[in-house]
């Protein structure tokens, strides 16, 4: 059974949202809601004085307000990790508590202060004018250089530093030993910087109180409903079973949506006091403030060589800015999801690996496509880059003598990951060939001629996928009205896969897809890990192709009653069983129509062997103008290895989506804090800028499906990070070959044309400088 492998089906689920159907957060309009604003923080780090909300709750059209003291005097507690981490030495993480609205402290500017409830948002947000707060300011810190320096203001002086976790792996003595022994080492320290996710849907919420079950009943565009609703549950100190997490449709999730947002908690809670629907409509500077960030990393990585400039060694420290909470996820990003993928597909004996992860006064740093994957393999390309330099070799040789060679999968890496499939030096060369890495010095000179300088660079990379959650549990019902419905914990958010679940159970069925119908997004239907690591296809994807076998098997045997024959006489096609060789036949809706609810339902759950690893190598070619600084991306070229593809035409957008945001990191996108007052800058649009189309060329993808997945039936491979994790390195690569010619060696994200043309006229000085000095005396 293929399970509709390689139909380029365009997507089912666009005619709803195309002419208008979608049912986004805000669509969401309840008879009788209140509307619900917050007063965020100014300041970066302050004790809370007082809050008086006398005023605020008087005037026109409020019923309600609170402060932080307000619900923690009412039962409601902190959010829960979910989840415990190593301390810097050995112990567990302490880090402070975070509350649905501050208590006593506040921590970060955007951070919530105090809610009004109202009958509009106009008479809401002068409501929040009115609300009388004092505080008292704390010194504060906000990079991580300045977190980690002596005497630096402590975000929680509990943990006596701001070094709250760290990680270790591989052997740091004989890695050292390997150091002191190689003929070449190489290093390099790497920023990478802090970015937002930037989905085209704000985040809006809807709670209601449920009067038939008594439950409280949350709207809200989550990834993750499940652990969501038990982390709700825990902060207002209720029973899970008294609330339900419904899901619309979500514009976008990225990983940001993973978890429970103070927000989520608020709505709730007034909600359930007032017996009412309550709204709150996030605007885009409320996601850029209260939504988590990302990346935020400084590395320092070597490698050593030997004298065939083969790596015997890989060393790195890294330092993760956490913000001023830890949230669920953000630590084991850097903590463990990086050190999985930090060797990528090369052949790396030995590794020394640290984690540490830093709090700042900054908002919450948190999963973001290709979480932890993308910073790790930039390191790892970028030095790659900087050793091929070093060592006068082609970065494509560089790479082609280290990589993990075909015959050697299944591979353990230095750090026990297992590698269960890919050719690596094949996905090399078809990248190479594909982009014709041979006419480079041709186009070079094209460009040239128009004053323009031109580089290339190359990036390989490997990614880990499913989250650590391999198991994944389904319902599938044959109904009597000619319908198959699929019910799931995976969660859609424009990665179509309403689409690539009905190809698989409409081959499955020998149907019409069209047949197909996928319930999602409910707590009372289907709970789950949701949509997280790609892991909804090779996963969810994979328990439902089984679970649809299982369906077969016991309408097989239902049949079999029927028409009054063995199974084994049985033919099965186009929905249809019949006997071979007569015209006796049923088919699978009419037996549907036969039983008690007239539908056909099999619960099941089905766990895969283990993660998947789609690899792939990109190839990007830009244009500067040395006079602006301007970088253009004029040629993109990947190659990616998805293992079995279920529909191309899905894949493909998902990784030039991804592509496109990998660029956008290297070229343009960046949060930026004032250093003095902890303001963030870059608040909207005006200021954050994000790659629209006409940033980029036309991105070729090729798909390689030689070396599907043995670990899930469908030999899929998760692939809707990928293009983010290799983009950033390949385009910082081929700004750096394009500059190098001029002095330039070394350059952080983002490439805006500021800072390249900055970069340029400094190295110009450089030389000039270094032209001029005297000769020295022999």
């Amino acid at each position: 059974m293929k399970f509709g492998a390689g139909a380029r089906t365009r997507r089912l689920e666009d005619r709803r949202f195309i002419t208008g159907q979608g049912r986004y957060g805000d669509d969401i309009v309840l008879p009788g809601q209140f509307r619900i604003g917050f007063l965020r923080a100014t300041a970066a780090h302050a004790r809370i004085g007082t809050i008086d909300l006398s005023a605020a709750l008087e005037m026109p059209g409020i019923v309600a307000g609170a402060t932080g003291r307000d619900l923690v005097d009412d039962g409601v507690g902190a959010i829960p990790i979910l989840r415990s981490y190593p301390g810097p030495d050995g112990g567990g993480m302490i880090s402070p508590a975070r509350y649905p609205i501050a208590v006593d402290t506040i921590r970060h500017v955007g951070e919530i202060v105090a809610a009004m409830v109202g009958d509009t948002e106009g008479q809401i947000d002068d409501a929040l004018e009115a609300v009388a707060l004092t505080t008292d300011d704390l010194a504060a810190t906000f990079t991580i250089a300045s977190a980690i320096g002596e005497g630096a203001p402590l975000v929680c002086p509990e943990a006596g530093s701001n070094t709250v976790t760290r990680s270790r792996f591989g052997e740091a003595a004989a890695v050292e030993a390997l150091f002191a022994s190689a003929a070449h080492v190489v290093e390099l320290h790497l920023v990478n910087q802090r970015i937002v996710a930037a989905p085209l849907e704000p985040r809006s919420l809807t709670a209601l109180p449920d009067m038939e079950t008594g439950r409280i009943v949350l709207m809200s565009g989550s990834q993750n409903p499940t652990a969501t609703l038990s982390q709700l549950a825990g902060t207002l100190g209720l029973p899970p079973e008294g609330l339900r997490i419904q899901v619309p449709d979500i514009g976008g999730g990225f990983g940001m949506r993973g978890y429970l947002y103070p927000e989520e908690a608020i709505v709730t809670y007034f909600a359930s006091k007032l017996g009412r629907p309550v709204k709150w409509r996030g605007s885009r500077i409320d996601d850029f403030l209260g939504a988590t960030h990302a990346r935020d990393q400084e590395s320092d990585i070597a490698m050593a060589f030997d004298d065939d400039y083969r790596i015997l060694a890989l060393r790195s420290r890294t330092y993760a800015n956490l913000g001023a909470y830890p949230g669920p996820a953000g630590p084991i990003l850097a903590l463990t999801l990086g050190p999985k993928v930090a060797t990528s597909v090369y052949d790396i004996p030995a590794i020394d690996i640290e984690v540490c992860g830093v709090l700042t006064n900054t908002q919450s740093t948190g999963p973001y496509r290709g979480a932890g994957r993308p910073e790790a393999i930039y390191a790892t390309e970028r030095l790659l880059d900087h050793a091929a330099v070093s060592l006068g070799i082609d970065p494509v040789e560089i790479r082609r003598r280290n990589l993990i060679p075909s015959k050697a999968i299944p591979y353990r890496t230095a750090i026990g990951e297992v590698y269960d499939s890919g050719d690596f030096p094949a996905i090399l060369d078809q990248a190479v060939k594909i982009a014709d890495w041979a006419g480079f010095a041709e186009r070079k000179a094209a460009s040239e001629a128009r004053g323009l300088l031109r580089g290339i660079g190359l990036s390989m990379f490997i990614e880990w996928t499913g989250g650590s959650a391999f198991t994944e549990a389904v319902r599938i019902a044959v109904r009597a009205d000619g319908i198959i419905l699929a019910e799931s914990a995976t969660i859609p958010m424009g990665q179509g896969l309403h689409t690539s679940f009905a190809q698989i159970l409409g081959a499955l069925f020998d149907v019409d897809p069209e047949r197909i119908v996928l319930a999602t997004g409910d707590t009372d239907v289907s709970n789950g890990f949701g949509s997280f690591g790609s892991r909804s296809l090779f996963v969810g994807g994979s328990a439902l192709a089984m679970g649809g076998r299982e369906v077969l098997s016991v309408l097989r045997n239902k049949a079999s009653g029927i028409l009054e024959v063995s199974t084994e006489d049985l033919e099965y096609a186009a929905g249809v069983f019949s006997v071979a060789g007569t015209d006796h036949a049923v088919s699978i809706f009419e037996i549907a129509a036969g039983e008690e609810h007239r539908e056909v339902r099999v619960p099941f759950t089905y766990t895969v062997k283990g993660e998947s690893w789609p690899n792939g190598a990109h190839v990007c070619e830009v244009e500067v103008d040395p006079h602006t600084g301007k970088v253009d991306v004029v040629r993109y070229t990947c190659v990616d290895d998805a293992g079995t593809i279920i529909n191309p035409l899905l894949v493909e957008g998902q990784i030039q989506g991804g592509v496109l945001q990998g660029i956008g990191q290297a070229l343009m996108e960046q949060v930026i804090y004032d250093l003095d007052s902890g303001q963030l800058i870059t608040a909207t649009f005006q200021d954050y800028c994000i790659p629209r189309a006409d940033d980029v060329s036309i991105i070729r993808s090729e798909l390689d499906q030689s070396s599907p997945c043995i670990n899930n039936p469908l030999g899929a491979k998760g692939v809707g990070e990928s293009g983010t994790v290799g983009a950033p390195a390949a385009v910082m690569s081929a700004v750096l070959d394009a500059l190098r010619p001029l002095g330039v060696d070394h350059l952080d994200m983002p490439a805006t044309p500021g800072k390249v043309w900055t970069a340029i006229q400094q190295a110009g000085e450089s030389i000039v400088a270094r032209q001029s000095r005297p000769a020295k005396r022999r």
